[in-house]
This record gives C-alpha cells, structure tokens and sequence, in this order.
C-alpha cells in the first residue's frame, strides 16, 4: 500500500472487509467511514474505540443487527495503521 494515500488505502480495507456485501458491486459504499476512521486513527484511538464506532455505524448507518466482526476489523486498522503510517 501506498502510505502517501491512506485514503484509498482505507478505502480498500473497507471493501475487503465488506460487512453489508456490496463491494462487488459499489465501490464506494464505506466512504462515510473513512474520514472519522482516519481521524481516530491519526490521535491513536486504540482497538475499543475503533470497535465502538464500527458497531455503532453498521448497526445505526447501515442498519445491520449484528454487526460482523468489528473485532477483527478494529485489530487490522490498528496493525494497518501503526505499520504503514506510523509518522501521519
């Protein structure tokens, strides 16, 4: 990944990611998250926090009941983060 644009870098984590399973067909369907993610990324928002929002997104935004696996995406933010963009 390219740490000069860590908004498509973002963006194409999301998309892996893909909760509501559109990807395939929008690609940008998480775009409302990347901005308030970089923001907590960049004042170091540790893993709960990261969780927190994420659960709160796709369960009020994208109106899911179960929000899937925001664990595991909370811990790939934080490794992405710290490892590709430890300097922003």
């Amino acid at each position: 990944m390219d740490a000069a644009d860590p908004e498509d870098d973002l963006r194409r984590l999301l998309n892996e990611w893909d909760p509501i399973g559109v990807a395939d067909l929008v690609q940008d369907e998480y775009d409302c998250l990347i901005t308030p993610l970089l923001d907590r990324l960049k004042r170091e928002a540790g893993r709960t926090e990261l969780r927190e929002f994420l659960s709160h997104e796709l369960t009020d935004h994208f109106g899911l009941d179960h929000p899937y696996d925001v664990d595991g995406m909370a811990d790939r933010l934080t490794v992405w983060w710290t490892s590709t963009h430890p300097q922003i």
